[in-house]
């Protein structure tokens, strides 16, 4: 219920802070200039995660092979 209530306190103040002079604090091309400079940065991070994401994927389909042609093997042999 807190990060709730958190939540809608910090979305309003968002909103308050991008809105024009007079109404709110104006923060508007500060934002999307931020905005601006962290997406180069977010998106390599993004893929970078897929990327080790996608490499640790292989890992465990060559391990689950392994283990199934283990168990094909056992069961041959009894």
């Amino acid at each position: 219920m807190v990060a709730l209530i958190l939540g809608i306190i910090f979305i309003a103040f968002t909103v308050f802070a991008v809105l024009p002079t007079g109404i709110g604090l104006a923060w508007g091309s500060d934002v999307i200039l931020f905005l601006k400079g962290c997406a180069p940065v977010l998106a390599a991070f993004v893929g970078l995660i897929s990327i080790l994401i996608g490499i640790a994927d292989i890992k465990d389909k060559r391990e689950a092979k392994k283990e199934e042609a283990e168990a094909a093997a056992s069961q041959e042999n009894k």
